[in-house]
């Protein structure tokens, strides 16, 4: 794989940048509600970078405004398309908390003031490259988009949406990485004689609109549709299990009809090997945001000394956006790639690297030994599947290896671990422990309730005790636990939430990372919000109003602030009073 064209220090954002790059007119213009960082943690820096080392002049427009639409032209006309992307969350979460209250700042944005992006940026700024550049094709992408690629629950408008490609009135979506299904369209669109539906259709991780009288492939999936599900919400739990299974298992091409209308989404894009991983991450990113910003960029903070090992999870949490978005297979980078990173964020000065890893850290190289089909909803889910490799000893070599380096001063794991997979061996577990974790570890246990935790895909308590008598005996001195939490899942009711403040009471223990359950669009634990049953199809109790949610939340918050630890208590206490700090 060789570039074609000479990577810039950062993609064009004005005419005069193009300029300097001898560039007449761009290709390809990639549209994004986020701050323009330089950083391969950020998906359109990320795309623009790959694209260009194909042969494609791609530029980036970020936050525009969106009362007109002046600022998608300051580059001119793009050859092929525009495409759009929110931003690195669904817009609706990035503006709004769990209680549905607007949030007072953005970390990707200059400065972290919130509101320079629209709520459902995806379809605002569609909107705004259709008025700039009719006829242009535009692709709809990221993980908003990808998410809300079929019907789905909104949760701030509490109500059943459309697909964001009929949404939009984008011609394409592309949902998951991006990579593969980008170049594709670039490539078919520079070949084509002109824009047609025929050219962009057929393309592996994308979704297309089915209009009235289209040929429906008999060998195809029809799904649910829109009409249906608003008649029996139980249709959505049936319809996200089902996309679930064509995500992971892939091979076929399902529709959905809406309104009249539907869309056409073919299986998902083959995921990049290992050695295009590398490729990808070793293209010259300045790890800067754009020197036009007068204000500093939050999000840079963490992202700046950062190493993204692996993309994907094969935990299958019922809750989780990552695997509906990047899949249940696990991509790794090489070890070499990894350390070659880290090798040169080092080279100016010593380092102290504050993450390396992914979504979780140590499903690094994690892979399926099987040759065939899995029916499995999770590797680790009810438990660890036999045919899971996920090499603790490999993963902690890794980290070794970079700490090794003249120039590193510090080699820190800030992503979460799966307390299944680090159990499997305890002396990478005590080694890990001991040299790679600073004040803090994160762990996600979320419940305590056997019943809740089934409805997430989560191991049981018994599991999470085990980890933290572990903890207890290799952890050095000053290292503290930092739970996740969720209240108000589906399922979960207020006894519930008694039970596990109790449990926490008894120990002393006063986490402080509680979240209450966000119904994500496209995941299963939100189809389930929405239908109020599970998958089987039984009713659940969902605490849905905002007044039922914040109970559940303050039964644990409050209810153990207010606690009052016996002696036994007190002891534990001071072990974990730091937790979530």
């Amino acid at each position: 794989m060789i570039s074609q064209l000479p990577q810039p220090q950062f993609l064009p954002t004005t005419r005069k940048e193009m300029e300097t790059l001898g560039w007449d007119e761009l290709d390809i213009l990639l549209i994004q509600g986020d701050a323009y960082i330089d950083h391969p943690a950020q998906g359109p820096a990320l795309l623009g970078r790959w694209l260009t080392a194909h042969g494609f002049r791609t530029g980036l427009v970020s936050q525009p405004g969106w009362k007109d639409y002046g600022d998608l032209t300051v580059m001119g006309r793009p050859r092929l398309f525009a495409a759009v992307s929110a931003g690195s969350m669904d817009s609706m979460l990035a503006h709004y908390t769990a209680f549905r209250k607007k949030r007072s700042d953005d970390a990707l944005t200059p400065g972290g003031r919130a509101g320079a992006r629209p709520n459902r940026a995806s379809l605002v700024y569609t909107g705004l490259a259709r008025a700039a550049f009719p006829g242009l094709p535009v692709a709809i992408g990221g993980i908003e988009a990808s998410l809300r690629r079929l019907s789905h629950y909104d949760f701030w408008q509490d109500k059943l949406r459309r697909s964001a490609l009929l949404e939009s009135k984008a011609d394409i979506l592309v949902y998951g990485p991006g990579e593969r299904p980008l170049l594709e369209l670039a490539r078919r669109l520079s070949r084509a004689d002109g824009f047609s539906r025929d050219a962009i259709s057929g393309i592996d991780g994308t979704a297309t609109p089915l209009n009235p009288g289209d040929n429906i492939d008999g060998q195809w999936l029809e799904l649910s549709g829109h009409e249906a599900i608003e008649q029996e919400p139980r249709l959505l739990v049936e319809t996200t299990l089902a996309l679930e299974r064509l995500i992971h298992q892939g091979g076929r091409t399902a529709f959905q009809r809406s309104g009249g209308r539907g869309i056409v989404m073919r299986p998902p894009a083959e995921a990049l090997s290992t050695e295009e991983m590398d490729f990808l991450y070793g293209l010259p990113f300045t790890r800067k945001a754009h020197p036009s910003y007068k204000e500093a960029v939050p999000a840079l903070q963490v992202l700046g000394l950062s190493i993204t090992t692996h993309r994907g999870c094969g935990g299958g949490c019922s809750f989780c956006s990552l695997a509906a978005h990047q899949g249940r297979r696990v991509v790794s980078r090489s070890k070499e790639s990894i350390v070659a990173e880290a090798a040169k964020l080092s080279a100016r000065k010593p380092a102290a690297l504050s993450d390396v890893g992914g979504a979780t850290a140590n499903m690094w190289n994690a892979a399926c030994l099987t040759k065939g089909e899995c029916g499995r909803v999770s590797c680790l889910w009810p438990s660890p599947c036999v045919h899971l490799s996920a090499s603790q000893a490999d993963w902690l070599d890794l980290l070794k290896s970079i700490a090794e380096l003249p120039d590193i001063k510090q080699v820190r794991v800030a992503s979460g671990v799966r307390c299944d997979l680090a159990m499997n061996d305890e002396k990478a577990l005590r080694e890990f422990l001991q040299n790679f974790v600073g004040g803090q570890l994160k762990v996600a246990p979320e419940h305590l309730s056997e019943s809740v935790l089934r409805l997430m895909r989560k191991p049981g308590q018994e599991l999470f005790e085990k980890f933290l008598s572990a903890f207890e005996r290799f952890r050095p001195d000053g290292q503290f636990l930092v739970p996740y939490l969720i209240s108000a899942f589906p399922g979960c009711a207020d006894n519930h939430m008694r039970r596990m403040a109790e449990w926490f009471r008894q120990r002393g223990w006063k986490p402080r990372q509680i979240q209450a359950f966000i119904p994500t669009p496209g995941t299963v634990a939100a189809a389930m919000f929405y239908a109020q049953t599970d998958w089987d199809g039984r009713p659940i109790f969902v605490a849905k109003t905002d007044r039922a949610r914040l109970g559940q939340h303050s039964l644990l918050t409050e209810g153990l602030t207010d606690s009052r630890p016996g002696p036994k208590a007190a002891r534990n206490n001071s072990r974990f009073r730091r937790s979530g700090r």
